[in-house]
């Protein structure tokens, strides 16, 4: 297990002493032990900094003279997606008050735990050790996870060594008993002891983002592979026999994946018998494995933060936190150009898409988007709700991706219509959910993939969670029901915006609006008790859909202004036309008629008045609950981090006890509203 931080009761007063460091995200989660201060006196007692920068000489100097411990902090080697330079806020961070890894003039706190492995790393932690190298090797997780594929038409049919650069200046370098010198000695003797074999030059990446200056010569790239892209450190292992470098911990990766490194500095992971040295510490010399040496760095010497909850964590979950990130990051990667977002909607829209290799920009006019996309090989992308006939136009004469957004099952605390700003949002690129004329790409999910045991475990838990949280799309809380009866089946009919996408597109024209809905019911359950419910937005007065009155004649009870879930609890059925209610009520067990072809209907789950040729599957609900909650939507927290559904889930419940703004009244207010929205200039996260 990670040592826990000591907690005294009077935190540590420090003095934090570059003031750069005062600006790490999270930075107090990471160190709950220090009472971090700006400025030198009397009372502190430890001075941090970030490693050997000179921007914390004068804290070092201070330390010697007041006979303080000088703290070092440095990034973990799990780090983020994207370089620190470009502002990625970093899930990891080293604390260390002996040394810092990297330097091998000294003892450090790593090397010291790699030393007395045998002492505390017992054959549980080194299971644990083994288990999260398989699992950052099976993920190809790096320390920044920015980089691209590697093209495979640079790699020869021969042996292949792969050279390590690093940055002109990088403090690892000369703190590793190495110089600029060491890398030209590492480049002669490659051409001399692997002479038949392609020698792989590999950039760094803050090199290859033209930032910094790499160490190896020009004169000494003549008749190598120079990789000056930042392409992904897994395929470049994947695709070598050997490593070599000075200090990267890249050479630390390759010992990860089994294969054979060679140092020509003295990194944190030479010595102990994994790779073949040029430099002697004359510290090190006793045998370690690399569990052993993983544990210590990974596990014990590290510290880790969750962003999405901002406490600290174990190396598991920030290592699977950071899976989550990558893939996210891969799958928002490139252009976007967008078109038909009101400007409410437009800061929360690049929240939601926000990303380290997302470039994403509005337009008022589909063509110009659409020619936008074409000249950046990007994606076309609008709200499926606001399509109109100049969109379609542009989408189909647009030869690239076109993606359709729409709100998220579990969206806000609040309605879309009173510019509450979504939390999750659906990208479709095939159609749109609502739409049942065509496939999308939540009914493919559905009907084609095949979900493993572990998936239906966590479809299965989230559901319970949300059944037990009482959680809906909106979450607008309300009165429970009162005065309905025991001895009768009760019917929750439930109200909808009439002209709804959902509505136009996926009933008959002879029953789409709420007053065919509820006469529909009455017929089909003569003897249950009718309770209608509104939909909120049109209770609000800002949309159409109230009953007439022969259908107020055929209800028996209103459900207006109660707990949405609390009527769900009570009721033996709902009926609806396409509402997301009916599938809150298929995932706590409720029974469901459909008169329009909502989403959920098709899969043997609900009653279905109306036929689904294309859905041929018998699915379950924890199937829809994977495929609709988990897969197919995209999620951020109310503070901008991209999460996972239980994570938005978890923020919803932490958040419903408090007061949620009250609705802007009046079309002055309305607009006003809108305006401030639209204003919204915070920056998302970077991660």
């Amino acid at each position: 297990m990670t040592p826990p931080a000591a907690s005294p009761s009077a935190p540590t007063p420090a003095w934090v002493c570059a003031p750069g460091v005062l600006k790490v995200p999270f930075l107090q989660a990471f160190l709950p032990e220090y009472d971090l201060r700006r400025l030198p006196g009397a009372e502190i007692e430890a001075v941090l900094g970030w490693g050997m920068k000179p921007s914390a000489a004068a804290g070092r100097r201070w330390a010697a003279k007041h006979d303080r411990p000088y703290v070092a902090l440095e990034d973990g080697f799990l780090r983020s997606i994207g370089l620190g330079e470009a502002g990625a806020a970093s899930v990891s961070l080293i604390v260390d008050d002996v040394g810092v890894y990297y330097d091998a003039t000294r003892p450090s706190r790593l090397e010291r735990l790699i030393a007395d492995a045998p002492n505390w790393c017992d054959t549980a932690v080194e299971a644990r050790a083994r288990g999260l190298i398989d699992r950052i090797v099976a993920s190809g997780l790096s320390k920044t996870n920015m980089g691209g594929p590697l093209d495979a038409s640079v790699l020869q049919p021969r042996r292949r060594i792969l050279l390590v650069d690093q940055t002109l200046g990088d403090a690892s370098i000369a703190c590793g008993l190495a110089s600029t010198q060491s890398f030209a000695e590492m480049v002669a003797a490659a051409r001399r002891d692997e002479s038949d074999a392609q020698l792989i030059v590999k950039r760094h990446p803050a090199v290859a983002a033209g930032r910094k200056q790499g160490c190896i010569a020009e004169a000494d790239l003549h008749g190598v592979t120079l990789i000056d892209a930042d392409v992904r450190a897994a395929d470049l292992l994947r695709a070598v026999d050997a490593v070599w470098c000075i200090t990267s911990a890249l050479g630390f990766e390759a010992l990860l994946r089994g294969l054979p490194v060679r140092c020509f500095g003295a990194p944190f992971y030479s010595g102990w018998g994994l790779t073949q040295d040029a430099v002697d510490t004359g510290r090190r010399g006793a045998s370690r494995t690399i569990e052993q040496v993983a544990a210590a760095a990974l596990i014990a010497y590290t510290r880790y933060v969750d962003p999405v909850t901002g406490r600290r964590c174990e190396a598991e979950q920030a290592l699977d936190r950071l899976i989550a990130f990558r893939d996210r990051a891969e799958r928002l990667a490139g252009s976007w150009s967008a078109v038909g977002f009101a400007p409410a909607k437009r800061p929360q829209v690049r929240r939601l898409l926000n990303g380290p290799k997302t470039r994403l920009r509005y337009f008022m006019s589909p063509q110009r988007a659409a020619r936008h996309a074409s000249e950046r090989d990007g994606r076309l992308i609008w709200w499926a709700g606001k399509e109109s006939a100049a969109t379609r136009e542009a989408a189909e004469c647009f030869d690239g991706p076109t993606v359709r957004m729409e709100d998220g099952f579990i969206r806000s605390r609040g309605l879309g219509s009173d510019f509450v700003g979504a939390l999750s949002v659906a990208l479709d690129d095939q159609g749109v959910y609502y739409d049942p004329r065509r496939p999308s790409r939540l009914e493919t999910l559905i009907e084609t993939t095949e979900p493993d045991a572990d998936e239906l475990a966590r479809a299965a838990a989230l559901r319970a969670r949300v059944v037990e949280a009482g959680l809906s799309k909106y979450n607008i809380r309300g009165e429970p029901p009162a005065g309905w009866p025991t001895d009768r089946p009760v019917l929750l009919v439930v109200g909808q915006v009439e002209n709804d996408k959902s509505i136009l597109l996926g009933c008959e024209p002879d029953l789409r609006t709420n007053s065919a809905l509820v006469e529909a019911a009455r017929r089909d359950h003569p003897d249950a008790f009718l309770v209608y419910r509104n939909h909120p937005d049109v209770l609000a007065g800002n949309r159409p859909g109230r009953l007439d009155h022969a259908a107020l004649e055929a209800v028996d009870a209103s459900g207006d202004g109660l707990d949405i879930i609390d009527c769900l609890n009570a009721c033996s059925r709902v009926a609806t036309l396409t509402s997301l209610t009916g599938f809150e009520a298929l995932m706590r067990g409720k029974a469901v008629s459909t008169y329009g072809r909502p989403f959920y209907a098709g899969w043997g789950l609900t009653d279905d008045r109306l036929a689904f040729e294309r859905r041929s599957r018998r699915a379950t609900v924890n199937h829809l609950v994977l495929a609709a909650l988990i897969r197919y939507p995209l999620y951020i927290t109310p503070d901008g981090w991209p999460c996972e559904a239980e994570d938005l889930v978890e923020a919803l419940i932490a958040a419903r006890d408090r007061p949620v703004p009250p609705p802007p009244r009046g079309q002055v207010r309305r607009w006003a509203t809108g305006v401030l929205a639209s204003l919204d200039r915070r920056p998302p996260p970077s991660y």
